[in-house]
């Protein structure tokens, strides 16, 4: 939520006690430069958001022209396999996706250094159909622009911040919501009176479906930290620390760090290949015995019933167990991983439930976020909330521009010295901490304007920073 007041010198509902002033005061000041900050990004990550939750139906439409062929016998899949490695030189095999239905090609993904490239081959004729970077898939963009605007981990740190900044939003906008006055009303509070005009009809807007919608965006945005370059590695490496040992995540905190661990699959693979064949020239081609192995694997992993997406994968991390069959469903809770031997005999099968709890926690945070959990009723509640905050941030904006003076910036003013409570400072110090990003921003913001803005009068009158009784 962003603003509640229809002009500076006699906010609307505002506490009457001086000290009531005081604190509401200083919070909406840091609700008003937080809203200011965020709602771009607000905006940004509700479009790009919206159309992720699609994802599945995107896909699937662009896919139309490789999923309806006509296909009689089919290829082994070590034969689809070599057809893909002959169309890239100088690639690897990485994995074999399962083709979702028996009419639809066969999807190959070798890996060329750093970068995944997806082939797709007819499985009766093998004829090359399609060969794209997975990076360069229309859903994968839209994931890299709502997650790094596809500036890797510099765009990464710039959306937690962002991020960061919306949890003060929120929590400063809960306060305000609460702090009218000490009075409960339903009308303005609970639902927007929308017989009212104007600004007041703006005020409605912005203040009940901020409060109702307040809990699920939290939830999203902590969701979604694990992600995050910044704080998904401090997460790892707190992990790792306390563990005393390598933590394999289902999940990458940024591009860049995938792009490390395809570069590192890359260079084991080939190795592998090249120990294979003895150092020949063709070390990327499969040897017979990997070719049977794949077969086998190939003509019975649709017994599994895994939850589609199902890839068969050669296995990095142990040579003794060189084959797995795992879904990388959206809906984290469905995935399993089935390892093999080579000589395509199941030695393991690893469910969800066998994961550690707060691999599990996350998992589940990231299909609720993706709108994958619980299917339907999950998207329209992903909507209905992204459509919800995007009215949210418009009808703070118009209330600015409603209310703002010309020639400035029109912040709530300094109406007494800013002696924050130990409340707001215990709050403010918690996030700092939790968030790091967040306690590094609000430092550097804290010394701008102590230090430097507030001492160059005409920005300092701009931006209010200057107390209205001095």
């Amino acid at each position: 939520m962003l603003m509640t007041h229809s002009n500076f010198s006699q906010p609307i509902d505002a506490p009457q006690t001086q000290k009531q002033g005081l604190h509401y005061n200083t919070v909406w000041r840091w609700h008003f430069y937080a809203g200011l900050f965020c709602i771009p990004f607000i905006l940004w990550l509700s479009c790009t958001g919206l159309i992720y939750l699609f994802k599945p139906q995107i896909d699937a439409y662009i896919d139309q022209p490789y999923d309806h062929l006509i296909i009689q016998h089919a290829q082994p899949a070590s034969a689809q396999v070599q057809a893909a490695l002959n169309a890239v030189p100088h690639a690897v095999f990485s994995a074999y996706q399962m083709p979702p239905d028996s009419d639809a090609a066969a999807r190959i993904l070798v890996a060329q250094q750093d970068q995944l490239i997806k082939v797709y081959v007819h499985p009766e004729n093998l004829q090359i159909l399609k060969i794209i970077n997975q990076n360069d898939e229309f859903t994968r963009q839209i994931f890299l622009l709502h997650g790094e605007f596809m500036l890797g981990d510099k765009g990464s740190h710039l959306m937690q911040i962002a991020a960061s900044w919306t949890v003060v939003l929120i929590i400063t906008g809960i306060f305000m919501w609460l702090g009218k006055g000490g009075k409960l009303q339903l009308g303005g509070m609970l639902y927007p009176r929308l017989s009212r005009t104007g600004r007041s009809f703006w005020k409605d807007i912005h203040s009940v479906l901020g409060f109702w919608i307040s809990a699920i965006v939290l939830f999203l945005i902590i969701s979604g930290l694990p992600w995050s370059a910044s704080w998904g590695a401090m997460l790892k490496n707190i992990r790792e620390w306390s563990a005393h040992t390598e933590i394999h995540q289902d999940w990458s905190s940024s591009s860049k760090a995938e792009a490390q661990h395809q570069q590192h699959v890359f260079n084991h693979l080939t190795k592998q290949q090249k120990a294979a064949h003895h150092g020949e020239m063709h070390a990327a081609d499969l040897d017979a015995a990997q070719n049977r192995t794949l077969d086998k694997i190939a003509a019975h992993a649709s017994t599994f019933a895994l939850a589609n997406p199902v890839f068969i994968k050669p296995e990095i991390q142990d040579m003794q167990q060189p084959w797995t069959v795992e879904s990388q469903a959206q809906n984290r809770s469905l995935r399993e991983k089935i390892i093999f031997n080579a000589h395509a005999q199941i030695t393991q099968h690893k469910k969800f439930a066998d994961q550690a709890f707060l691999d599990r926690l996350i998992a589940y945070g990231v299909a609720i976020h993706e709108g994958r959990f619980l299917g339907w009723i999950n998207v329209v509640i992903g909507v209905v909330t992204l459509f919800c905050l995007i009215l949210v941030s418009i009808s703070g904006l118009i209330m600015w521009l409603k209310r703002k003076p010309q020639a400035v910036l029109g912040a709530p003013p300094i109406i007494l010295s800013q002696r924050l409570s130990w409340s707001l400072k215990l709050t403010m110090i918690i996030l700092g901490i939790a968030l790091p990003l967040l306690g590094l921003s609000l430092i550097v913001v804290l010394c701008l304007e102590q230090f430097i803005l507030s001492r160059i009068p005409k920005v300092a009158l701009y931006l209010g920073l200057k107390d209205q009784n001095t």
